[in-house]
């Protein structure tokens, strides 16, 4: 899912201010945990799926999913994420049975969802180690995001804001598509096109790559299944 890439290329230097991260406690996770669920339960509720379900209160708990690498995200989503020991996958959305398509194959999770109402997602993961995110998505790490390799691609208008804790980290921001990184990372390969779109003050990092292209990165075509949407 690489997208093509135009050409002009300008190595320069990345400015990284010092940001310690600190390991959080239990009662510290406890509370972000219900500071989400108190933010998104106000959305609605949720119905059916691909994968077998289970619905509690305002939430539906998508039970079929496992073994998330790699998240394509489509239209008007919000994608929360956050590592954990075993994946799950919680849908925040009345509409979500009529206007929505998550689906699981191979280790990809694809979400979809192209109605006014934004779909509200939240991906805990095991071994997460891409994200691809397109049209106007957004994609936001819930706590600091850990592993040894993370990619993340942003197109078109596509927003992140990530805190990582990672030894590689890969992030391309095309388009007019914006990222705000931080956190701490060994060794970071950051490509843009436009260089204002990009925030990394918060971001402590060992190693740096930095690398504008100038031109448009053509999106990868929509899939088939997500024509009806």
């Amino acid at each position: 899912m690489k997208p093509s890439k135009a050409t002009t290329k300008k190595q320069t230097t990345l400015e990284i201010a010092s940001w310690p991260l600190k390991n959080k406690s239990n009662i510290m996770k406890t509370q972000i945990i219900t500071l989400f669920t108190a933010l998104v339960l106000s959305t609605g509720i949720a119905a059916t799926t691909y994968a077998d379900t289970t619905k509690k209160e305002n939430v539906t708990v998508l039970t079929d999913i496992s073994n998330i690498s790699k998240i394509e995200v489509r239209g008007n989503v919000q994608l929360y994420i956050s590592d954990g020991n075993a994946d799950q996958v919680k849908v925040y959305n009345k509409y979500y049975a009529e206007s929505a398509l998550i689906k699981s194959r191979n280790g990809v999770l694809s979400i979809a969802s192209y109605k006014a109402e934004k779909l509200v997602v939240w991906v805990t993961a095991a071994d997460l180690r891409s994200v691809s995110v397109y049209d106007n998505a957004d994609v936001k790490s819930f706590g600091d995001f850990s592993g040894i390799e993370f990619t993340v691609d942003l197109h078109n208008n596509a927003t992140a804001k990530l805190s990582l804790d990672a030894f590689n980290a890969k992030v391309t921001v095309a388009d007019q598509a914006k990222a705000s990184i931080s956190g701490r990372v060994n060794e970071l390969d950051l490509k843009y096109n436009h260089a204002e779109n990009v925030s990394s003050t918060n971001l402590e990092a060992g190693k740096v790559s930095k690398t504008q292209t100038v031109g448009v990165a053509a999106a990868k075509p929509v899939e088939d299944e997500f024509a009806g949407l």
